[in-house]
């Protein structure tokens, strides 16, 4: 036969509960009502959810024109949106529809960390709870007030920092503690998180070091000289910087990293392997601003500079053309001697580097 034509003005069924909201394991009894003005009776329909027929023996005809059916166990929404649980006519036209949304109230948030950009902003993160899924729509509003002076506030601009985050742009106080909280709410419930009090001037990031040079360090073929500029927006304020570098060879993922530069704005890597590209990035620990003890947040790596150590010139196994002229024993106890130095001296401290690089190109000749 013909689908079913239906009126524009007519509802040709309805289904009841409609929409409803229930939890995971929840059972549900549904029912398909066909309208007066339509030629059906209950044996004449079927159930679908989502696009899947549900099978006869969950029906049960409650009077000539009622369908209902039955669904036992229910698992969680597979859209946030809802589950379609839709009444057909038996040429399979549509009749009515329901959302069924299936899933959990949301847990408590957890873990919130925030940090604010040159003491301008702040942004915030957070994560959902221990489980996370809800299966359903769930809202999350980060709020904030001064500790001592009255009235919450409310972050608007969300996502900014990945899915569970938020920023605040501005009208932010110094010397002053917040108080910050997320609320969690969905179909289900509302949980609230642990209240977190910072002051920004505990939490402030810089942007990434700027202007950073690698070069090589004449021939030493083992290092190469790596120089920046401290974060422009941060050379106004009153505060200590410290570095951090990290380096890795071009056909490596893994990289390595050197602690101990200190607040300096240069730095000489040693140990490396000669004739190799390197990849290096500096980034920035701002601390003591305006005489807070925190330790500071780092900021994010600058972006990569490349530079090449030069090539060995020495062939394995060749002859020394200067052999018969030195004293061999004093030449390897030298050898023995300054890769002491080296291995000490290594990363950023300046122990014995003048000399030792005295002696490195003297032992290359």
């Amino acid at each position: 036969s013909p689908p079913l034509s239906v009126s524009p003005a007519a509802d040709p069924a309805v289904i009841s509960p409609q929409d409803p909201t229930l939890l995971i394991g929840s059972s549900l009894v549904a029912t398909c009502t066909v309208s007066p003005d339509f030629p059906l009776k209950a044996e004449d329909l079927y159930w679908t959810l989502n696009g899947r027929r549900l099978p006869a023996a969950s029906y049960a005809a409650l009077g000539p024109s009622t369908l209902s059916v039955a669904l036992a166990r229910l698992n969680g929404s597979r859209q946030q949106s809802g589950d379609n649980l839709v009444c057909h006519s038996r040429d399979g036209g549509i009749l009515a529809g329901s959302c069924l949304y299936v899933g959990l109230p949301p847990e408590k948030p957890v873990n919130i960390t925030c940090w604010s950009k040159n003491m301008k902003d702040l942004t915030c993160k957070w994560a959902p709870g221990t489980e996370g899924e809800t299966f359903l729509h769930t809202n999350y509003t980060l709020k904030y007030k001064r500790r001592w002076y009255g009235q919450d506030n409310t972050c608007q601009e969300y996502h900014t920092a990945g899915t569970y985050s938020c920023h605040i742009p501005k009208d932010l106080a110094l010397f002053t503690p917040y108080e910050i909280w997320v609320e969690a709410s969905n179909r289900l419930g509302v949980a609230v998180s642990d209240v977190v009090m910072l002051d920004i001037l505990d939490v402030v990031t810089t942007d990434p070091p700027s202007d950073v040079h690698v070069s090589r360090v004449g021939d030493l073929e083992d290092q190469l000289s790596v120089r920046w500029s401290s974060p422009p927006a941060l050379k106004d304020f009153l505060f200590q910087a410290k570095y951090q570098i990290q380096y890795r060879v071009e056909d490596s993922s893994e990289w390595k990293v050197v602690d101990d530069v200190g607040n300096q704005t240069s730095c000489r890597l040693a140990g490396l392997r000669p004739g190799t590209v390197y990849f290096v990035q500096v980034r920035c620990n701002p601390f003591s601003i305006y005489g807070s003890k925190k330790a500071g947040i780092w900021s994010d790596w600058s972006n990569p500079t490349a530079a090449s150590t030069p090539r060995s010139e020495r062939v394995a196994g060749g002859c020394d053309p200067k052999g018969g002229e030195q004293n061999t024993t004093l030449r390897r106890e030298l050898k023995q001697f300054f890769g002491w130095v080296k291995k000490h001296a290594y990363g950023c401290s300046n122990l014995g580097i003048k000399l030792y690089d005295q002696w490195r190109v003297w032992l290359q000749k």
